[in-house]
């Protein structure tokens, strides 16, 4: 584990002249920052040791300008080369991180499904409930009946609980929607709830989350719709930056999954991928041959997947919440996919049927307990390797120079009590661009 004894500066003129503020009396400063580095490292997310590294600072300050992290250091040495900032925060001796970036969710949904919780907990399976038209064809059914304002006052409510929990940066699925007015729907209304609430969004087009009722024996057909129309007008509206499928089986097989990944790409739309959750299909390796950003859930990836994963730069996006909450035994492999050099991130997964968890922390705390990741490795996962999952490496996910001030102040003195905390929100305040959103 690196502690950086030295101010990291990216316009020491600035820094001089003063910044527009000054976050001191940082008793534990993670920048997930790795100045020293060598390059090739720093040219992707996080792997093996060095997830395992949180870039801390002891007694650190954070000089902050036009929205941007402008240095960091240990605070004698920085307070040395700073002019006189514009305002002036004490952290209190208490933690400063990253904001969470979060890579995965189903945010704009309508009503909640406890009733399949409660079936669940009495011996019906996930796949058994779908079948009898739970599940995903449930939510499509609700939202399509939902008025715009319904569900973006129920969104906005959903998001700002989010940001309590400290996520700065929230990717928000379509998926409930199955048909062109209603997935353009859902993508609209997760902007706008967003831009409310003052999260940083990422739109993913999930057209492809189930087949609607109305295809159920023209699985091919939903493909060329999608394809053809239903991508291309949300990326013609300009609706989502991103688009993900769910490769299973039961859903959309591997071919049906790479024709919507090349149409996605044609039309300059990122890519994730929902894959080898209920079985090992092949899905990660897919994800990784074709360069989608992200494969996501992973709980029965095989060897190859893995192996596939390891040699590429998509990102596993792991999503503990949902085994948690769906009270399955077993876990994606995450130690092995780390040993392995795989690059992985958390995510809450949050949804109406399968995660209902909105606490980036709790989410921490299963991944340690169940996942056996360390709790840098945890912190990494939901910050710099979830911007990379997301294509935002650049903007979010580390405190380093000239990324957006996106911070937190954690009511804890050292980082490892989040996840030693499990169920208790431990974000004091919530920073975005250099402003104070929640104070609690």
């Amino acid at each position: 584990m690196t502690s950086i004894d030295r101010v990291i500066c990216g316009n020491d003129d600035a820094l001089a002249a003063g910044p527009d503020l000054l976050v001191r009396n940082i008793g534990q400063l993670c920048t997930l920052d790795a100045p020293d580095a060598p390059d090739a490292a720093r040219a992707g997310p996080r792997r093996g040791a060095g997830l395992d590294d949180p870039g801390s600072v002891g007694g650190a300050a954070l000089a902050v300008h036009g929205g941007r992290v402008l240095a960091y250091g240990p605070q004698a040495a920085l307070l040395a080369r700073c002019g006189a900032p514009r305002a002036v925060h004490d952290a209190g001796g208490r933690c400063v991180v990253p904001g969470w970036v979060d890579p995965h969710t189903h945010a704009v949904f309508g009503r909640t499904r406890q009733d399949e919780y409660e079936r669940r907990l009495r011996g019906e399976t996930y796949l058994q409930i779908a079948a009898a038209g739970g599940g995903i064809q449930s939510s499509v059914r609700d939202l399509r009946g939902r008025s715009d304002d319904d569900l973006r006052e129920l969104t906005v409510a959903r998001l700002r609980e989010i940001l309590e929990y400290g996520t700065t940066t929230i990717e928000i699925k379509s998926g409930y929607g199955l048909s062109y007015h209603d997935e353009a729907r859902m993508l609209r209304i997760a902007g706008d709830a967003a831009a409310a609430v003052g999260l940083r969004v990422v739109r993913t087009c999930l057209a492809a989350h189930e087949v609607p009722t109305e295809y159920r024996d023209r699985r091919d057909d939903y493909v060329r719709l999608v394809c053809d129309e239903i991508l291309p007008r949300i990326v013609d509206e300009g609706l989502a930056e991103r688009l993900d499928v769910f490769c299973e089986p039961s859903v959309f097989d591997l071919e049906q999954t790479a024709t919507i990944l090349r149409r996605g790409r044609e039309l300059g739309l990122r890519a994730a991928v929902h894959a080898d959750e209920l079985e090992p299909f092949g899905g990660a390796a897919l994800a990784a041959r074709l360069g989608a950003d992200s494969a996501d859930h992973l709980i029965r990836i095989d060897d190859a997947g893995i192996a596939a994963l390891a040699g590429s730069p998509t990102v596993a996006v792991l999503l503990p919440g949902t085994v948690f909450s769906l009270g399955l035994r077993g876990y994606a492999p995450a130690r092995t996919m780390i040993e392995a050099g795989v690059a992985v991130a958390l995510a809450t997964d949050f949804n109406p049927g399968s995660c209902p968890i909105a606490s980036v922390p709790l989410i921490q705390s299963i991944a340690c307990t169940q996942m056996r990741l360390t709790p840098a490795e945890a912190l990494a996962a939901c910050t710099v390797n979830a911007a990379w999952a997301l294509g935002l490496q650049d903007e979010v996910g580390s405190l380093a120079p000239g990324r957006a001030a996106d911070f937190l102040v954690l009511d804890v003195d050292d980082v490892r009590l989040v996840p030693y905390h499990a169920g208790r929100n431990p974000v004091r305040e919530v920073w975005r661009d250099g402003r104070r959103l929640v104070a609690r």
